[in-house]
């Protein structure tokens, strides 16, 4: 797994760049504020529930939530079931704001 910042994910998508980005935050959370892309809890992921991102395997996707700990989780998790390009938005949505 490996972390990217608020940074680039801002700059690569002000550069029109379509980025996989995947919310595991509860979708109470994304409604309050979110930056696109799916909603698919960590609680799903955990019970083997990702059917949704599953043709994305190979692909670029990067996670985030509030802070960056369930994201980090929910990477580790999907590379042990052959997920091969996880990336954890470092800081989540706190830092999102913040910057």
């Amino acid at each position: 797994m490996k972390n990217i910042s608020v940074t680039e994910v801002k700059s690569r998508l002000q550069a029109g760049e379509n980025l996989n980005l995947v919310d595991v935050r509860e979708p109470e959370e994304n409604a309050d504020f979110n930056i696109g892309g799916i909603v698919l809890p960590l609680e799903k992921i955990q019970n083997l529930e990702f059917d949704d991102i599953e043709e994305l395997k190979d692909q670029e996707i990067i996670f985030y939530c509030r802070t960056g700990n369930r994201s980090t989780q929910a990477c580790l998790f999907l590379e042990m079931t052959g997920f091969t390009n996880c990336k954890n938005l470092a800081g989540g949505m706190v830092q999102w704001k913040e910057s």
